[in-house]
């Protein structure tokens, strides 16, 4: 029997020698337009890696619609961090990932004019239908959107277990940074945007002071805002972003914001829309703090020192999860364990109380009244500590 198991051990070690039994090894292929880009992509397979040679490039434009695995992911980054520069102008994605498990890293994009005609919409890189796919140490630059509500990277399609992290987004203009689009049929699953840096963001141009949010998990609070995207964005730095009243835009339910630092933002994390979000341990300084519409919300172990309005439970023009109103009051929210330092009002409950939003809205596509006449309710306050605060907890909800 032991003279069997030698033969048998011997011929499986020749039979895996031949030629064509064992896979080749992976392939690692430089390259220096998108001509050169498609014909090593139409050779890749699970775990090889794409390299696009240092140099600056324009009219960049390609797709990726094949797929690596979990343990072989197919990898396409610059050559050198900061030395692949893509600029001009931006009509198109100019990095279209459709494959799973695919990575993308070392890109520079450096003062693109981003462009939206008809159906046809420029961004820097989009992840769509994509599960396990990641943009990480990308940096975007004095990147400027021509059109309003353009935003650099999208994460959109029916995908799963997305990341953007380790990216950084200095002084761009007129723009979002991070979409996570969500539409009727389509919600990208378990996204994760983290160890992002979003430094110096300016104030947008658009007539009505909107269109510049750094992160916007979904885009119609209104219909949409009962969508479960289950995004997490975390360990995120936003320093000096000015560019409107959001910083964070939250229009979507079941998401997760945790452990982000925001300095001098003159934007709020804001719960636009959607319910059943966590706001846990951020940590603001100066600037502003956190805006609650929506229902079943937890804000917990926040921390504010010198920040002007720390937390704000809003009126709305209706109250629960089933009910249509262009905003939604604040309600069975949890508000705990949270730091405030130096404030002049710490937790301020019913804000924007009667505004009339007559005219500012589309009443047939929102089908809701006009008055933000609804107060905030059943919100559930402890255990806050405040320090410095001349007015702890103001009361404007009845």
């Amino acid at each position: 029997m032991s003279c069997l198991r030698k033969v048998l051990r011997r011929f499986c070690f020749i039979i895996a020698g031949l030629p064509g039994v064992v896979a080749a090894e992976a392939q690692v292929v430089k390259v220096n337009s998108p001509e050169t880009f498609e014909k090593a992509l139409e050779k890749a397979t699970p775990g090889s890696t794409i390299i696009i040679a240092n140099g600056t490039y324009t009219n960049w434009y390609v797709e990726v619609n094949i797929s690596g695995t979990a343990q072989k992911p197919i990898i396409i980054r610059g050559e050198s961090q900061n030395k692949v520069v893509c600029t001009g102008e931006v009509r198109k994605p100019a990095f279209l990932i459709k494959g799973d498990y695919v990575e993308l890293s070392n890109i520079s994009f450096q003062r693109g004019s981003i462009y939206r005609q008809g159906k046809e919409y420029g961004v820097l890189a989009e992840l769509l239908n994509t599960k396990h796919s990641r943009i990480h140490h990308v940096a975007c630059q004095n990147d400027t959107a021509k059109t309003q509500f353009m935003p650099l990277i999208i994460v959109g399609g029916n995908g799963e277990g997305n990341r953007v992290d380790h990216c950084s987004f200095r002084q761009n203009i007129d723009n979002q940074e991070i979409q996570v689009r969500i539409s009727k049929d389509e919600v990208p699953q378990r996204t994760l945007i983290d160890h992002n840096e979003f430094t110096d963001k300016p104030k947008v141009t658009w007539a009505n002071f909107n269109g510049g949010e750094c992160v916007q998990v979904g885009q119609d609070p209104v219909l949409l805002g009962n969508q479960q995207a289950f995004t997490t964005v975390r360990d995120n730095h936003f320093v000096r972003c000015d560019a409107e009243p959001e910083v964070i835009s939250n229009k979507s339910s079941a998401n997760r914001y945790l452990n982000n630092l925001f300095e001098d933002c003159t934007g709020e994390l804001v719960m636009r829309g959607g319910h059943d979000c966590i706001i846990d341990s951020n940590k603001f300084i100066g600037g502003n703090g956190i805006r609650i519409n929506g229902t079943g919300h937890t804000i917990a172990y926040n921390s504010f020192k010198k920040v002007a309005n720390p937390i704000r439970l809003m009126y709305g023009m209706a109250n629960g999860k089933n009910t249509t109103g262009f905003y939604i009051a604040a309600s069975n929210c949890k508000i705990e364990h949270n730091q405030i330092e130096d404030a002049q009002t710490g937790i301020l409950i019913g804000d924007s109380k009667g505004v009339d939003w007559t005219g500012k809205f589309d009443t047939k596509r929102y089908p809701s009244r006009t008055i933000q006449d609804v107060p905030p309710s059943e919100n559930q306050i402890s255990d806050n500590r405040m320090v410095r605060t001349a007015n702890e907890i103001v009361r404007n909800d009845q």
